[in-house]
């Protein structure tokens, strides 16, 4: 009786160790940007992230999102679930409990490699990082006026409307 053969898996390389057939650990790279994944499935959803592919979609309102998690967390607005407590402030959270938790803590883990400074979000570092990449994704559809941070495009949008946001007294 033959044993089981393994070339007809030639994406998942193999180690042999004391006569066991292992998984080698992460040997999937991605090419854009160089992570590593211990399989060839969670190499494909990473590069969802790259792609912008968004396979899973909320039957309610047909928002997409690339992971499976992500909907399932967005299923739970719905029904108003927030399952995560702070134990600090005792808040309760829909997501991003860690995150709140770093207002407590001050942990800012995100560093900027050019000038050093840190972020308590990975979103954060993202829009900073913009600043030195002169990147600006934000345009605004009226006068093609583009801006690094959705937050600086909004209330330029407002100058074509008659919409105030400040009121006299």
């Amino acid at each position: 009786v033959d044993g089981p053969s393994y070339s007809s898996y030639p994406e998942e390389p193999q180690t042999v160790r004391d006569g066991a057939v292992l998984p080698t650990e992460k040997s999937f790279s991605c090419t854009e940007c160089g992570k590593s994944f211990p399989s060839k499935f969670h190499l494909n959803v990473h590069i969802r992230s790259h792609t912008g592919e968004k396979p899973h979609s909320c039957p309610e309102f047909g928002k997409g999102f690339s992971y499976k998690t992500s909907l399932y967390r967005h299923q739970r607005l719905h029904i108003g679930e927030k399952p995560y407590s702070c134990p600090e402030c005792g808040k309760y959270f829909k997501s991003k409990l860690v995150t709140h938790q770093r207002s407590h803590t001050g942990e800012k883990p995100f560093l900027c490699p050019e000038r050093g400074k840190c972020f308590s979000e990975k979103s954060s570092l993202s829009t900073h990082q913009k600043l030195h990449t002169g990147e600006k994704p934000y345009s605004c559809p009226k006068c093609e006026k583009c801006f690094a941070k959705k937050s600086e495009l909004v209330p330029h949008q407002r100058s074509h409307t008659e919409e105030k946001t400040y009121f006299c007294s």
